[in-house]
């Protein structure tokens, strides 16, 4: 694994490094780890709805898991010298759809096991219902995968294209469906149960419990479906405000680019689908500095910047023009002044964009698109970690070109932290809010 100390000389190079608030490897007190004593555990603010009980941060044995599997080196060490340190709450980590490495995508449970490990901001992709309201979903078009839609028959029937099975003579036959928020209304969306996201889609009948789930296939073998078996609650936009705020964090919402022709009805345009997010989070009562707005779409982005600028101000725009063409990453490379002219303030491309090879010292350093958006003044997120499965064999696509300095699940951390002090980047999702949580908390990052 690359050495960590060029880590380091990078990010010094780049000068980005974020510096923990107790020295490079000290104590929380400024001696060495260990020395000093464990500061007061925080009463914590956050409450479930309705409770007067205090929740505290509890990221579980995953980060820990991944600290222990890292190759040895400092990065490791000053790792571990945080394990019995107390955890709290960080911006730093954002909850990708919940968190969905264990359970269903954009459902209360998932919302809910995000702000307790820590996650300071909680993702809501918005779509809309064939009554115009909106809810959670990462597209518009994904119920047949992430919901048990198809076990009812009444709302299947709803679907824009039926089940068709997989046919089990052929290996290469996949089952398909399509089944939209926008064909159903809000209260047929609130009846269905959240499911874990199906890939395998082989799928030859409709079957409530294991292994489908009213889905068209199956929950990927390092994800679980420990928590499947009772209804997972699919949550409205309103649903997940109330939730969220009931925990006294934030908000990231993404609009989700329409896979039915706009305008929606005849008369529902895109500006409408963008700025009733913005009165959404307006009737809720919440400020817009506690609200990152997200797109793929340009836009959204710029229409939000005009329209509502103090939303606009802090406004995400996700950046996939790299996967789209072979010269899409160039193009992006060289857009990025223009972007920030125009007014946008950050930009969120995948981990892979953000990162590169040094073949020359088999390290891990800033990629172009990194430099340049830096030295275009904007502020860099990035998704998402926790949902390549293990990482022995390169890590997959959010890991590409790193893959060959890529082959154990702890070297997720050494990539965390070369996201965090060498490219600059100030907010990280992960399907599994723990582990970002962990980092940010031993870097001091609030």
């Amino acid at each position: 694994m690359p050495s960590f100390t060029s880590v380091l000389a990078a990010a010094a190079a780049f000068e980005l490094a974020t510096a923990a608030p107790w020295g490079p490897w000290g104590g929380h007190k400024g001696g060495p780890p260990g020395h000093g004593g464990p500061p007061p555990l925080p009463k914590s603010p956050y409450h479930e709805i309705g409770s007067n009980s205090t929740l505290l941060v509890e990221l579980g044995p995953r980060p820990y898991y991944l600290v222990d599997n890292m190759d040895a080196g400092p990065l490791k060490d000053k790792l571990n010298s945080c394990k019995a340190q107390p955890k709290s709450t960080s911006s730093f980590s954002i909850s990708h759809r919940g968190a969905p490495l264990e359970f269903p995508e954009h459902s209360k449970q998932g919302y809910n096991a995000a702000a307790r490990m820590g996650a300071g901001i909680i993702e809501c992709d918005v779509s809309f219902t064939s009554d115009r309201e909106l809810v959670c979903r990462h597209s518009n078009c994904d119920l047949h995968y992430t919901t048990n839609i198809l076990s009812k028959p009444e709302l299947a029937a709803k679907c824009s294209s039926p089940f068709v099975p997989a046919d089990p003579k052929n290996s290469s036959s996949m089952a398909t469906a399509k089944c939209c928020t926008s064909d159903i209304t809000l209260a047929e969306f609130k009846s269905l149960c959240a499911e874990m996201e199906a890939t395998s889609l082989t799928a030859t009948s409709i079957v409530q419990g294991t292994p489908y789930f009213g889905r068209i296939g199956t929950t990927p073998d390092y994800r679980t479906n420990m928590f499947s078996y009772s209804c997972a609650e699919t949550m409205s936009l309103k649903d997940q405000i109330a939730l969220v705020d009931s925990y006294g964090l934030n908000f990231t919402a993404e609009a989700k680019t329409p896979q039915v022709a706009m305008p929606f009805q005849g008369d529902y345009t895109q500006e409408d689908f963008a700025q009733q997010i913005v009165d959404t989070f307006n009737e809720a009562g919440i400020s817009a500095d506690r609200v990152w707005l997200q797109s793929f779409l340009p836009d959204d982005i710029f229409y939000w910047l005009k329209t509502s600028p103090a939303f606009g101000a802090q406004a995400v725009y996700l950046d996939e023009r790299a996967d789209l063409t072979a010269t899409g990453y160039d193009e992006a490379v060289a857009s990025l002044p223009g972007l920030a002219a125009k007014g946008v303030k950050i930009i969120a491309p995948s981990i892979w964009q953000l990162v590169a090879p040094d073949n020359a010292t088999g390290t891990i350093v800033a990629s172009s698109y990194a430099i340049a958006a830096k030295a275009a003044g904007l502020e860099i997120i990035t998704w998402s970690f926790e949902r390549s499965g293990p990482l022995e064999n390169g890590g997959g696509y959010y890991y590409t070109g790193v893959n060959n300095l890529i082959n154990n699940d702890g070297d997720e951390f050494y990539v965390i932290d070369v996201i965090s002090r060498v490219v600059g980047a100030t907010k990280i999702f992960a399907d599994w809010a723990a582990t970002v949580t962990y980092y940010a908390n031993c870097f001091g990052l609030a």
